[in-house]
C-alpha cells in the first residue's frame, strides 16, 4: 500500500471480505506494528512517536459503540483534562445534552440506558472533545435505523469537517459524498479517486461493488 491522503480528505474504504481494510486501521492505530514500510501524519512517523500521543490525535468512531459503567464525565473526559464547559459542549454539537440530565449521570454497563444512536453519538461527542484531527470511522451507523442513521452521517459531516476521516464502508450512500474511495483487493491499493471517476468506469471494481449485493444497504462487507 502506497498512497498520500490530503489533509481534511473524507475517504471511503471499501473492499471484499479479507481484503485488508481493517488490517489498514489497526496499523493506523499501531495496534499492530508494521512489518515494514511507515504511516506518517503531517510527515511525523507514527512508530517514533508514543501510543499516548499517536492516540491523542487519532479517534475511532466504531460499529459497536464503546461505553463503560460509571458517569457520562468519566466516558467523555476519564482522565479529567478538560472543563465541564468543554463537554457540556461536545455533548451540544452531537444534540446529546437534550439526553443528559448532568455530566454526574449514571451509565449503566455497556451504556444500556441508552439507545444505539445514543451511544454512538456519546462516542462523537469523546472525539470531538478530543479534538481528534484523524477520524477513523468503522461505518458508525450500520446498527442503526435510517433514521437514526441520517441523523449520524450529518453529525459527523458537519462536526469534522476540518479532520482526515477514513470511513469503512458497509452502505454505499455513507460515502458517496467522500473526496476519495480506497478499494482495497488482497491487501493492495486496486483504485484510488473520486466517486464520481469509478462509478463512470464500468470496469472498476467500485463500480462492480457498488452494482452487486455486495454493498447494497444493510448488507455488511466488514472484514
Amino acid at each position: 500500500i502506497s498512497l498520500n491522503i490530503p489533509s481534511c480528505a473524507k475517504v471511503g474504504l471499501v473492499g471484499r471480505t479479507g481484503a485488508g481494510k481493517s488490517s489498514l486501521v489497526l496499523a493506523i492505530l499501531r495496534l499492530v506494528e508494521l512489518a515494514g514500510g511507515k504511516i506518517t501524519i503531517d510527515g511525523l512517523d507514527i512508530s517514533k512517536i508514543g501510543l499516548d500521543d499517536l492516540r491523542s490525535v487519532v479517534a475511532v468512531i466504531p460499529q459497536e459503540p464503546v461505553l463503560f459503567s460509571g458517569s457520562i464525565r468519566f466516558n467523555l473526559d476519564p482522565f479529567n483534562q478538560y472543563r465541564d464547559s468543554d463537554i457540556w459542549n461536545s455533548l451540544r454539537r452531537t444534540h446529546m445534552d437534550a439526553s443528559v440530565d448532568s455530566l454526574g449521570m449514571i451509565v449503566e454497563e455497556r451504556g444500556q440506558n441508552f439507545s444505539v444512536g445514543q451511544r454512538q453519538l456519546i462516542c462523537i461527542a469523546r472525539a470531538l472533545l478530543m479534538r481528534c484531527k484523524v477520524i477513523l470511522c468503522d461505518e458508525a451507523t450500520a446498527a442503526c435505523d435510517v433514521t437514526t442513521d441520517a441523523h449520524i452521517q450529518s453529525t459527523i459531516r458537519e462536526e469534522f469537517s476540518d479532520c482526515t476521516v477514513i470511513t469503512i464502508a458497509h452502505r454505499i450512500h455513507t460515502i458517496l459524498d467522500s473526496d476519495y474511495i480506497l478499494v482495497l483487493d488482497k491487501g493492495e491499493v486496486a483504485e484510488w479517486d473520486s466517486p464520481s471517476n469509478l462509478l463512470a468506469d464500468t470496469s472498476s471494481i467500485f463500480y462492480s461493488l457498488v452494482n452487486s449485493n455486495e454493498m447494497e444497504d444493510e448488507v455488511d462487507i466488514k472484514n
